[in-house]
């Protein structure tokens, strides 16, 4: 047979618009769908055509935006823009200094924001990455290895172990075929394929038993197959189309904070335009109202809030390295503290990603794992069929490797003390009728002494028709098939894969036509039920999530059973819950959907697409969202989460590269301790602002309300800078160093849509800057009244140190700061002291005192001083006294 030629060919469905149902086509149907010879392959005049026509089969990838145009996105935050007209402002008010610290924090935080952007760039790379580079074809009668990018649809691709599938194939032909599929599926299970067609056109991708899809990993057999999707129409292309077409999600704190710099750019603005026109009508120079408008602007914007928001998510960052969490994105650190729900893969994340035997079960007794075997019958007979009937092998290293079924019954049996290698010395194989997915069954036949041993293990419902005895104690007994059912359901229902394992004698090895009769008349020895086991340390973890105000959910491409039993081992799900599929998921509409979302804790079966879906109707509901995962399956739905957390060790690079944060040892219960540091880090960037506006908000009460009162201007603009560089800077920066609250995981998540300022942190704003410059305007009256000549010099400091004993006083916003110790933060304490040397020094060094319009102060009037700025920390520690019983700011 020869294949079509170019002219006579029927049409070929482009890769874009092929049908979704290859699998339920029989070898001869799909041949003739893809134009192609099943013997010969395409022509190479064929060939060259489609390539032309449907381009190459690779993943396609958006252009990458210039380096420039990267460094320019980072310039276009309304917050950096104030920031740089305030740089502009300072430089005309002549403090170069000033402009010259904003300008370094506006770059600093550019360069972040690059660096950023270009690692997320690389997540379509490794995606790419994961195609295999060639790929053994069949075209006009020959084999012929070429690029696995120029496949086309109808070549015809031959594969063996070790192989990566290089496209989308419908397999023609297979011998003991099987697949990993994990990365695409989400099961720890190989699949066994076969080239029988399906009737079923909806089947879900892991029940494609003819399909071998991109990017998989073929552990066993040969097999030949058609392609028959390349590039982006293949399974691993659309979760790249997904991936590219899903937007990232802005963090909380960057929402926050757009919001916040926006209204106090233009709250500032409106403030000193109306100081500037009031300073006029009372006949104030033009020049001097000016300089201290502007003074007055760049004071009252937090210049240093970006690089407090930077550091403290950077030290945090470094924290969590030393815990096995690696932020890639630094706002993520801040994300985990909002977090509400947290959608868990099973396989590998909650799971050690190994299939181990749980539980046997024979005619005299069930033994779950970590029981002392018996060395009776049956229990002999069955270990020996495990160590025998196996393909697994060890090496000299210890080492087990092969399918991970058959890797667990070895070292089941291993451990059992039957060793395989010392059992086939006088046990050889001598026959075997594979396994496949029609039988779903396998049978080894052993020479013995004077006989030979056939064993058989498989599905309970393929192997017990064909036994009619079962073994016990004493030998053959009679068999209850309907009791080993019985046993078989319960085992299945617990999330166990169960096996049937038995045997038969024969005085001689029957001829090869007559094979078959192997399988007849059989002993069944046991069941066997297997699982892949939950992590140690993950029931821990989901509970002090559960504390913590956070849902765990668990999303996985296993089946419904296994996954509702692992859910419910790790307290997931109660007894009361119930697993929904990918089927059911495809059934409902969206509105339908979200009303069911608030109820379901399991999903089982579902695809790529599906788990974006079951992401979005959770934030449609208002819940924050974090996603962990390690496959390919996963990338997309890590990218639409509000933050990814992808597996270090065991997981993909594209899950690594579209996610926030990567766990370093795969541990789940590393989550936890990442929700606590971002709780501290949100705790620590509330602390700045309110340390910081409320400061900002008190220079500006005393400049507008200082004429109200009939004082004179109090403070010049060199004085406002100063106390704007000083109080933002060090005590501020020190702050993000602030240990977390007691009973921060004891708190639920913080209500998505809340305002920053929330808790009665607006009114601490508007209360203690008023507070502020109540004490201020206070000295300033005391002093003229007096006739002290040092009048603005005693403002200037009282504003000054009465910032820093606020500072003090809000390290906590409950807690009494001799609860909290005076030195449990030693980078504060260290800061408030240098904050007050450099004030001294501005006062007391004759150099320094043109510089800054200021005379030394008596001992009296400093005393004076200190004293009005410690009525400020008493006030807030009145407040907080206040907060624990009850009485202020309850929600």
């Amino acid at each position: 047979m020869s294949p079509p030629s170019s002219s006579s060919k029927p049409a070929v469905s482009s890769p874009a618009s092929r049908p979704p149902d290859w699998h339920t086509l029989d070898a001869g149907a799909v041949a003739e769908r893809a134009a192609t010879d099943l013997d010969r392959g395409l022509a190479a005049q064929e060939a060259a055509a489609r390539l032309l026509r449907d381009g190459p089969n690779q993943l396609r990838e958006k252009p990458p935006r210039s380096v420039l145009r990267m460094l320019a996105d980072q310039f276009g935050d309304f917050m950096i823009l104030v920031l740089m007209a305030a740089a502009v402002v300072s430089g005309i008010v002549g403090d170069l200094k000033d402009t010259l610290a904003i300008v370094v924090i506006v770059l600093l935080n550019a360069l972040i924001g690059f660096v950023q952007e270009a690692r997320a760039e690389r997540a379509m790379a490794a995606l790419k990455k994961m195609a295999a580079t060639s790929a053994a074809v069949i075209r006009a009668g020959e084999r012929q290895n070429l690029p696995a990018h120029e496949l086309v649809v109808g070549d015809l691709v031959h594969l063996e172990a070790g192989n990566v599938v290089p496209a989308d194939l419908r397999l023609v032909d297979a011998a003991q075929m099987k697949l990993d599929e994990s990365l695409l599926t989400g099961e720890a299970v190989t699949v066994e394929k076969s080239a029988q067609h399906l009737p079923a056109a909806d089947a879900p991708l892991g029940d494609r038993r003819n399909m071998a899809f991109k990017g998989t990993t073929v552990t066993n057999g040969r097999a030949r197959g058609v392609v028959v999707a390349t590039g982006m129409a293949t399974e691993i292309g659309r979760i790249a189309g997904l991936l590219d077409s899903t937007e990232d999600m802005k963090t909380p704190l960057q929402k926050r904070l757009t919001g916040f710099g926006k209204r106090l750019g233009l709250a500032v603005l409106a403030i000193c335009a109306v100081i500037f026109a009031v300073g006029l009508l009372r006949g104030e120079p033009v020049v001097l109202m000016f300089l201290t408008a502007v003074s007055l602007a760049v004071a009252a914007i937090p210049e240093a809030l970006p690089a407090v928001v930077t550091i403290s998510l950077a030290l945090g960052a470094r924290k969590m390295v030393r815990q096995n969490a690696l932020i890639r994105r630094l706002p993520a650190v801040e994300t985990l503290g909002s977090v509400t729900c947290i959608c868990t893969d099973k396989t590998g994340t909650l799971t050690q990603n190994r299939m181990r035997v749980e539980e046997i079960s024979t005619a005299v007794s069930t033994l779950r794992q970590g029981s002392e075997a018996p060395a009776l019958e049956p229990w002999s007979s069955l270990f020996a069929a495990l160590a025998l009937s196996n393909d697994a092998s060890r090496d000299h290293n210890g080492m087990t490797t092969g399918d991970p079924t058959e890797v667990a019954l070895y070292l089941a049996a291993l451990e059992a003390g039957h060793d395989k290698r010392e059992l086939e010395v006088a046990a050889a194989r001598v026959f075997e009728l594979p396994f496949d997915s029609e039988r779903k069954r396998m049978t080894t036949v052993h020479r013995q002494p004077s006989f030979f041993l056939a064993f058989t293990k498989g599905a309970p419902e393929s192997v017990l028709p064909l036994c009619s005895a079962a073994l016990g104690p004493g030998g053959e007994q009679p068999l209850d098939r309907e009791a080993v059912l019985e046993t078989a359901r319960r085992m299945a229902e617990r999330g166990l894969r169960v096996l049937a394992v038995a045997r038969r004698h024969w005085p001689a090895l029957p001829a090869a036509e007559d094979s078959h009769r192997l399988e007849d008349g059989l002993v069944l020895i046991g069941l066997v039920g297997l699982i892949d086991p939950p992590r140690p340390e993950a029931r821990d973890a989901v509970m002090q999530c559960r504390s913590a105000g956070i849902t765990p959910v668990m999303i996985t491409g296993d089946h419904a059973a296994t996954a509702l039993a692992i859910a419910r081992d790790l307290g997931i799900a109660s007894g009361e819950d119930r697993a929904v599929t990918g089927a059911e998921l495809a059934a409902m509409d969206d509105e339908a959907f979200r009303r069911l979302v608030p109820q379901v804790k399991v999903y089982a079966r579902v695809d790529p697409a599906q788990k974006i879906r079951i992401v979005e109707a959770l934030q449609a509901r208002g819940e924050y969202v974090a996603m962990t995962g390690d496959g390919v399956n996963d990338a997309p739905a890590l990218k639409r989460a509000d933050i990814g957390v992808a597996m270090g060790k065991g997981g993909t690079d594209v899950a690594r590269e579209a996610s926030s944060l990567v766990l370093l040892d795969d541990n789940f219960a590393t989550i936890v301790g990442a929700v606590r540091e971002g709780r501290r880090i949100f705790d620590n960037i509330r602390k700045f602002i309110r340390f910081a506006m409320s400061g900002n908000s008190a220079e500006i009460w005393v400049i507008f309300l200082a004429p109200f009162l009939g004082l004179p201007i109090p403070l010049l603009p060199i004085h406002i800078l100063w106390i704007n560089l000083l109080t933002d800077g060090l005590p501020g920066l020190a702050l993000a160093a602030e240990p977390a609250e007691r009973g921060i995981m004891r708190r639920p998540p913080r209500p998505p849509a809340e305002s920053i300022f929330a808790h009665g942190m607006w009114q601490h704003i508007v209360w203690v800057g008023l507070a502020i410059a109540g004490v201020t305007l206070f000295a300033q009256a005391w002093a003229i009244q007096s006739g002290s000549a040092h009048w603005q010099t005693m403002v200037f400091t009282v504003l000054t140190l009465s910032q820093m004993a606020h500072v003090l006083a809000i390290r906590s916003e409950t807690e009494s700061l001799f609860r909290l110790g005076l030195f449990s933060n030693p980078l504060l304490l260290g800061a408030v002291l240098l904050t007050f040397l450099l004030q001294m020094a501005t006062i007391y060094l004759p150099f320094l005192n043109p510089v800054f319009s200021t005379q030394p102060l008596s001992w009296q009037e400093l005393l004076f001083c200190l004293l009005l700025s410690a009525v400020v920390f008493a006030v807030v520690e009145v407040e907080k006294w206040m907060v624990r019983r009850g009485w202020l700011y309850q929600t």
